[in-house]
């Protein structure tokens, strides 16, 4: 026989006490003596009541819901995406709340229509640019909000992310060790840079810097990934700077034709060229060639995201965006050496 479902009016008459009695004790609004809270907890045990979700939220105007901005582009690499989204859902279920996922590209429009319904108690944006239309909303919904990335002007927001300024820079150093001076990137899809994707311009940015410092050359390419792409790419690379002797890849996509065509051509790696990547550990220990690479901490990032929210929401934390100092958590890089990257060969005579 099915069990019926028990109800809040089924708790008060196992604790003696009245519907509104039970109401007060699930949501804290007001003050209950201590034997009476006892009486009502313990029926609640054995009666193995759930309050509905719904009426939780009524009772408490807390939803115990998070909403995790994450459009999915196709010019971005979505497993990297779903594993922070994972990891989010994760570290969300251990504090209590549940995840609300928007996929959508509507930017501004989700953050307004989520501050304005009570859907979510706090929010969580991936995919930020530097100039991010979605953050003036999100400072007014004044809710416990978090940032997986960092905007141009950060104050007053709380952002967790890769330093990939350092990343950059990283990558550049290992190969001028190596005595690389000519490094070609294959980069992001052109469209990731128009938009200022947050990320790929801090990686640029780090890593151009540290180039100058070291007297490396370097020349920045976008691509969309893929074979045809790729080509086309590494075609242009070749006919603009032949003495090329590194690639730095920051796109997944772009990892295993690179590696493909490069052996097509009778180049090897890591003796006639070296490789390294900014990809997740997976991508870079399963290619052709294992992969020298620094990787994205995807996990890390989307659990840190979700403790900095919840530490927001707690009674006496931070008030929504209200801090004007921004709270900007940046993970250091990490650069594993396996076997694409060795020393450049000597220059062709003459």
């Amino acid at each position: 026989m099915e069990q019926q479902m028990v109800t809040l009016a089924d708790v008060a008459r196992q604790a003696g006490v009245s519907a509104s009695t039970v109401s007060y004790v699930l949501s804290g609004k007001r003050s209950i003596s201590g034997p009476t809270r006892e009486r009502v907890e313990e029926a609640i045990r054995r009666l193995g009541y759930h309050p509905n979700a719904g009426a939780r939220a009524l009772a408490s105007s807390r939803s115990d819901i998070i909403a995790l901005m994450m459009p999915l582009r196709t010019d971005m690499y979505v497993p990297v995406m779903m594993e922070i989204a994972l990891a989010v859902a994760t570290t969300a279920r251990s504090h209590g709340q549940d995840v609300l996922l928007l996929t959508g590209e509507e930017g501004p429009e989700a953050v307004r229509r989520v501050g304005a319904s009570g859907l979510a108690d706090a929010l969580i944006l991936m995919d930020v640019e530097l100039e991010d239309a979605r953050l003036p909303l999100l400072a007014q919904t004044g809710r416990p909000a978090a940032l997986i990335g960092v905007p141009a002007e950060p104050a007053g927001f709380t952002c967790v992310d890769l330093d990939f300024a350092a990343t950059g820079a990283l990558c550049v150093e290992h190969l001028a060790g190596l005595g690389h001076r000519d490094i070609a990137v294959v980069g992001e899809a052109a469209a990731v840079y128009e938009r200022r994707t947050g990320f790929a311009e801090r990686t640029m940015e780090g890593l151009l810097r540290r180039a100058g410092e070291l007297g490396v050359r370097v020349l920045h390419r976008p691509c969309e990934g893929g074979y045809a792409s790729l080509t086309a790419t590494l075609d242009r690379i070749q006919d603009e700077r032949p003495r090329t002797t590194a690639f730095i890849v920051q796109n997944e996509s772009a990892v295993d034709p690179l590696l493909s065509l490069l052996r097509r051509q009778g180049r090897a790696v890591p003796e006639d060229v070296s490789v390294v990547a900014v990809c997740p550990e997976q991508v870079a220990v399963q290619a052709a060639v294992p992969l020298t690479s620094v990787a994205i901490p995807a996990l890390e990032m989307g659990r840190r995201a979700v403790e900095l929210v919840m530490a927001k929401a707690r009674p006496g934390g931070a008030d929504g965006l209200a801090a004007a100092a921004p709270q900007v958590d940046l993970l250091a890089p990490t650069l594993t050496v396996r076997a694409s990257s060795g020393p450049a060969p000597a220059p062709s005579p003459g």
